[in-house]
């Protein structure tokens, strides 16, 4: 198997998710940890746990607690890809997970935010957009969106979880 061959994480989902927040395709650093937006220079946690009110941590598992409490869930457009590296624009030959089914299996869920515009437009070229959802296309958390500040991440990303 090639080495830039990847394979996305198990969607997580608690009980009643109301958010579905699809990334690309983990990058390098979260698939050697196997933990979504790993890196520590990815704001990802950081903006989450602001927006709710949580004590900011640094253990996945109590992430995961956290996002699944707040009735969110995570995934990523992407099942499989080709990519060297971690950047998105090297994402090649996707083939998308089966997020309408995951959809269909939650209904609760009533807006899909897309972390970055990557993520929204491979959604774009593997999906129609769902009637009754919302959807969100919030400033990418990655460290490679270094064009915007935290306070402006921050900000753009209450407009989607919160609206």
């Amino acid at each position: 198997m090639r080495k830039d061959y990847l394979q996305s994480f198990n969607p997580v989902i608690g009980s009643s998710p109301n958010s579905l927040i699809l990334g690309t395709m983990p990058g390098q650093e979260s698939i050697k940890q196997h933990q979504y937006y790993a890196h520590p220079r990815n704001v990802f946690w950081k903006i989450i746990f602001k927006i709710f009110n949580g004590n900011y941590s640094t253990d996945y598992s109590k992430r995961i607690d956290f996002v699944k409490e707040n009735k969110i869930a995570l995934w990523d457009v992407c099942s499989t890809c080709f990519r060297e590296g971690s950047l998105d624009s090297n994402i090649k030959e996707e083939f998308p997970n089966k997020i309408h089914q995951l959809i269909q299996q939650n209904p609760m869920i009533s807006i899909i935010i897309f972390n970055g515009q990557t993520a929204e437009k491979l959604y774009k070229k593997h999906f129609e957009y769902l009637e009754n959802k919302k959807y969100f296309t919030a400033l990418s958390t990655s460290p490679a969106n270094a064009s915007y500040t935290f306070e402006q991440k921050l900000e753009n990303w209450k407009l989607g979880l919160l609206s």
